[in-house]
C-alpha cells in the first residue's frame, strides 16, 4: 500500500543570525540576538525605526558562483530583490542535504510552494524613483523581481521542478502554510516531493514606516529611547512593545515516505497533523476562538492528545494582545499552566521576518527535536497574565517526540503544524 505519510528529508534557513544553519543555531542556544541597527537603507531625519534584523550579505568569494550560477553578478544584476539569492541559495543547500538529485523522471512530480509574504516590493520601490526622480522607464526585469509568484517560478527554473507550484501568500503564516500545502499535495498524490518555505525582505521605507504608523513594531518607552537593539524583541515579557522587523529565508523539502524509503533517502521527522483557520474578526487582532481551533485542530489531526505535545515553537511576536491570545489559546488547549509544555519563542532572537519567520522557526524547531535541545526566549521579564514556560532561563534540555508549531497573520491567517520525531 503506498504511504502517503508527509517526512521531512532536508531544510536550511539564512536569518540575522547568520548565513550558515549550524551556526544560527549555535547562535540561538546561546541566547544570541540577531537585532541591530538599521543599515538596509539611509535613514531620514527623525525616522521613526531605527533597528531590523537584518541577514548578512551573501555577495562572498566563499560562497561559489559557479556552484551557485543565480549568485553572479550578471544574475543579481537582473534579479535585483534579495527575495531570490537568498531563497534559491536556502532551497540549494536543502536540497544537497536531502540527497535528491531533480532528474526528468522525477522532476513532474516534484511541488514547488516557497512563497513570500511581501516579495520583490523593493523592486517596485527603485522603479517608482527611477520614474520621478530620473525620468527614466523602469529596467525590463522590474516587474518580474516584483512579481510574488516569481519566487517559486525561479526556483523551479532552478531545480527542474515541474509538478504543482503555487504561491502560499497567508502574512506571517506564509512559511507553514507552504509546508501544509505542499503536504496537501503529497497527500493527494499529485506529487513525490515537494519544495517550501518563504523568504522575505521587508526592509524597504514605506513598509518599514507603515508597521510603525499601524503600532505594529517595537516603539520604547518614552526615557527609554536608547535601549540596546538586542533587548528590544521581548515575546510574552511584561515590557513587549511590538515586533522588530527582521528579514531571511528558509527551505524544507518534504516527501511522502513511500517515496523517500524507495529512494533510500534518510529522514528522521514527519509532519503528523496541521490545522488552519480564519479569524473572520479583524484585519489584524488576533481572535481566541479561532486560534484555539487552530492549535487544537493541529493536535487532534496528529492523532495525539495535547499532554503529548513535547515543546512549542510559538508565533509570539512581541504585540501585547497576539502574545496574550496565543497564550490564552493554549491554556485553553492544554489546561493548568503546569500543565503547558515549555514554550520558546524564536522572534526573541532573530525578530520578525514576515512570512519567512515561520519558515525559519520551524527549521530551528526541528533541529531542536533533533539535538533535544531548547533555545531560550531572551529579554524575558515575567507578564502576571502570562504565567507561560518560556525557557527564559537559557537553553533547555527537553527530549521531543511532538513538537507544535504556531503562526499567526495579518488578516486572521492562521495555521499550525505538529511534527514527529521518528528516529
Amino acid at each position: 500500500m503506498d504511504d502517503r505519510s508527509v517526512v521531512i528529508l532536508g531544510y536550511d534557513a539564512i536569518s540575522p543570525l547568520g548565513i550558515d544553519l549550524k551556526s544560527q543555531w549555535q547562535g540561538a542556544l546561546a541566547g544570541q540576538s540577531g537585532i541591530g541597527p538599521l543599515t538596509r537603507f539611509p535613514l531620514p531625519e527623525d525616522f521613526p525605526v531605527t533597528i531590523a534584523g537584518q541577514v548578512p550579505d551573501i555577495d562572498d568569494p566563499a560562497i561559489e558562483s559557479k556552484k551557485y550560477p543565480f549568485l553572479s553578478a550578471r544574475h543579481q544584476a537582473a534579479w535585483s530583490s534579495p527575495v531570490f539569492k537568498y531563497s534559491m541559495l536556502t532551497v540549494a543547500r536543502a536540497l544537497e542535504q536531502s540527497r535528491i538529485e531533480i532528474t526528468p523522471d522525477i522532476a513532474p512530480r516534484v511541488a514547488v510552494t516557497y512563497s513570500s509574504a511581501i516579495g520583490g516590493v523593493d523592486a517596485v520601490l527603485r522603479a517608482d524613483r527611477r520614474l520621478r526622480e530620473k525620468k527614466r522607464l523602469p529596467h525590463p526585469y522590474a516587474n518580474p523581481n516584483a512579481c510574488i509568484n516569481m519566487v517559486g517560478g525561479k526556483i523551479a527554473i532552478q531545480t527542474g521542478a515541474q509538478g504543482p507550484i503555487t504561491t502560499t501568500i497567508s502574512a506571517c503564516a506564509t512559511g507553514l502554510t507552504s509546508i501544509i500545502i505542499g503536504a496537501m499535495f503529497l497527500a493527494r498524490g499529485r506529487a513525490d516531493v515537494a519544495i517550501c518555505g518563504a523568504v522575505d525582505f521587508a526592509l524597504v521605507e514605506p513598509i518599514v514606516a507603515g508597521f510603525y504608523t499601524m503600532n505594529g513594531v517595537y516603539i520604547p518607552k518614552k526615557g527609554r529611547e536608547n535601549e540596546p537593539p538586542e533587548t528590544t524583541s521581548r515575546p510574552f515579557s511584561m515590557d513587549r512593545r511590538g515586533f522588530v522587523i527582521a528579514e531571511g529565508a528558509g527551505a524544507i523539502i518534504l516527501a511522502s515516505k513511500t517515496f523517500a524509503q524507495s529512494h533510500d533517502l534518510p529522514y528522521i521527522f514527519e509532519l503528523a497533523g496541521w490545522g488552519m483557520t480564519t479569524d473572520a474578526h479583524h484585519f489584524v487582532a488576533p481572535h481566541l476562538p479561532t486560534v484555539k481551533r487552530c492549535v487544537n485542530d493541529a493536535i487532534q489531526d496528529a492523532g495525539i492528545a495535547p499532554a503529548d505535545i513535547d515543546a512549542v515553537n510559538a508565533h509570539a511576536a512581541s504585540t501585547k494582545v497576539g502574545d496574550k491570545v496565543e497564550y490564552d489559546a493554549l491554556r485553553a488547549v492544554f489546561g493548568k499552566n503546569e500543565e503547558l509544555p515549555p514554550v520558546t519563542a524564536n522572534k526573541s532572537l532573530i525578530g520578525h521576518a514576515m512570512g519567512a519567520s515561520s519558515a525559519i522557526e520551524t527549521i530551528f524547531a526541528l533541529q531542536g527535536m533533533r539535538e533535544n535541545m531548547l533555545p531560550p526566549t531572551i529579554n524575558y521579564t515575567p507578564d502576571p497574565e502570562i504565567a507561560i514556560n518560556c525557557v527564559s532561563e537559557g537553553k533547555r534540555v527537553v527530549n521531543q517526540e511532538f513538537i507544535l508549531k504556531n503562526s499567526f497573520g495579518f488578516g486572521g491567517c492562521n495555521a499550525c503544524a505538529v511534527f514527529k520525531n521518528i528516529s
